[in-house]
């Protein structure tokens, strides 16, 4: 079956030198996961602060249903490997010092959620930029970046007005609830594989040999920001940023908040509230 893409693809497939120009309409209707039709697919997600473990919890939920998953940061990435438009835009905009607008980045979120029409997906919401994505991460920055989706109230209202148009809303905002200083103990011992993104712990997911990545057997390194004190920092403005978005999916009814201080904790939380919608 061929694809056929939506006007926001097709911008974003003639997409060059130019930036790609939003023309979303916004819209405001209720989405509370009670009353969702449970014979079409499910749009989820996964919100939680950095550390607060999201790839852990994202990969344990794909194990168990069927769900693709979407993360800005690894589009991204392919993008730039296989020299799209929007890659060979963003490789010269981080190459010149530079962030990747707003704008190309939904565009980028939007042609991937049309390709996923009928099928179940988990959005990755809003995470500190790794160094691929960003020109600046070190200690001395004025202010944290961030990448993820949405990450705004404005991307937010974008994504649903999207969604709206295909009559497939949101369903369901999973936020990992984790305490501050769990997260930060998790972030000192955190180890990256930096050419894929696959993150380690060696508290709770440690690699099968120590220092290795366990797919490509690459060396592990430390991220230059993966301290307390500029963590802390960044905990603090990822709290600021989040809030009006944590206040608006409350508002509509699509938000569940699982607490807990490990992964072990939370994840039968999210089982339990996913078998509910799949009926398992």
């Amino acid at each position: 079956m061929l694809f056929a893409p939506s006007r926001a693809s097709a911008r974003f497939l003639r997409a060059s030198s130019a930036t790609p120009r939003l023309v979303f309409a916004f819209h405001s209707a209720p989405a509370a996961l009670a009353h969702v039709n449970k014979e079409r697919r499910m749009r989820s997600l996964i919100m939680g602060s950095p550390g607060a473990g999201k790839g852990t919890q994202t990969k344990r939920l794909t194990q168990r249903y069927d769900i693709e998953t979407i993360s800005s940061g690894d589009l991204l990435r392919q993008s730039i490997m296989d020299g799209t438009p929007f890659g060979l835009q963003a490789q010269k905009i981080i190459e010149d010092g530079g962030l990747v607008p707003d704008d190309l980045v939904v565009e980028l979120i939007m042609f991937e959620l049309d390709k996923l029409e009928g099928k179940n997906w988990l959005l990755d919401g809003m995470a500190i930029l790794d160094n691929l994505e960003a020109a600046h991460t070190s200690p001395n920055d004025d202010e944290p970046s961030f990448s993820g989706f949405p990450r705004t109230l404005s991307q937010a209202q974008t994504l649903d007005a999207h969604l709206e148009t295909l009559q497939h809303p949101l369903d369901l905002v999973i936020n990992l609830d984790v305490p501050e200083e769990v997260i930060l103990q998790r972030i000192m011992d955190r180890w990256i594989h930096p050419a894929s993104g696959r993150t380690y712990n060696m508290s709770y997911n440690p690699p099968k040999k120590t220092g290795f990545d366990d797919e490509t057997g690459e060396p592990l390194t430390k991220r230059a920001d993966d301290n307390v004190e500029t963590f802390k920092y960044r905990l603090d403005q990822y709290y600021e940023l989040t809030k009006p978005l944590l206040d608006y999916y409350a508002a509509r009814g699509t938000l569940r908040s699982f607490h807990g201080k490990t992964s072990d904790e939370i994840y039968p939380q999210i089982e339990k509230e996913l078998d509910s919608w799949f009926g398992k």
